[in-house]
């Protein structure tokens, strides 16, 4: 069995951190040929939700999701794009929040504070699949790798919230191209364009796909991965760090 985090829950009382705050992640993978989110089944529930936590008093937004996903995956470099704030009425359901408590041994009051109303920053993170070792929290039996278009049902208004990371990630994806981590430090163009295929989810023309990138002025080129056939050896490529 993996071994659980640190969790908020384990003190009850909430003291030393903000109320009606929280943070909820879209952990993005690339596993070769899918991409994946990581999610969270609670205890004793067969709830499902994404990774999220809450604030320090005395801490920063972005370093508080930072540690939030250090702890569920075991890394510190990770690319970080905040995309809404969800903070609608009908999110608020604390019957979900009192069932997760009690399955894992709490007896929450009615006054609570995780039974309150809580607003949501929503980030997405983007991370190399080959390198995370999934760490469930204190309330949770898991914390998995799922393929994005075969999600369990998550909790609240999670499934708008990778939506919306979804949306923004594709929207952005030139631009973020260079700070992502879901490729290894050397990779193919075949790679690179099987992962924008499988963000975009749609088929990419090869030529055109191959034209564009060589012309962006993000990449850089380096010797040829042999594998036996010389002619057929593809050359592998870094991100340059600055786009034309």
């Amino acid at each position: 069995m993996k071994k659980r985090t640190p969790n908020l829950a384990e003190q009850t009382d909430g003291h030393g951190y903000l109320v009606h705050i929280a943070y909820d992640s879209v952990v993005f993978g690339f596993s070769g040929e899918k991409l994946k989110i990581l999610v969270m089944e609670y205890h004793n529930t067969r709830l499902f939700a994404l990774p999220g936590g809450f604030v320090g008093i005395h801490e920063n937004l972005n370093d508080a999701v930072r540690r939030g996903l250090k702890e569920r995956t075991g890394l510190s470099d990770i690319y970080l794009e905040q995309c809404y704030v969800f903070g609608d009425v009908k999110r608020h359901k604390p019957e979900i929040l009192k069932a997760i408590l009690q399955a894992n041994g709490y007896k929450p009051k009615k006054d609570h504070w995780l039974l309150d109303r809580f607003i949501s920053v929503a980030y997405y993170a983007l991370i190399n699949y080959e390198l995370v070792t999934p760490r469930p929290d204190a309330l949770s039996d898991s914390c998995e790798w799922y393929d994005l278009d075969v999600l369990p049902e998550l909790i609240l208004d999670h499934a708008s919230i990778v939506q919306k990371a979804l949306e923004t990630l594709r929207k952005n994806l030139d631009e973020q191209i260079v700070g992502m981590n879901l490729l290894p430090e050397k990779f193919t163009m075949k790679d690179l364009q099987q992962v924008y295929e499988a963000i975009l989810d749609e088929p990419i023309h090869r030529t055109n796909f191959q034209r564009k990138m060589l012309g962006s002025g993000l990449l850089v080129r380096h010797a040829k991965q042999y594998s036996g056939k010389a002619h057929k050896a593809p050359y592998l490529y870094s991100f340059s760090g600055k786009k034309k």
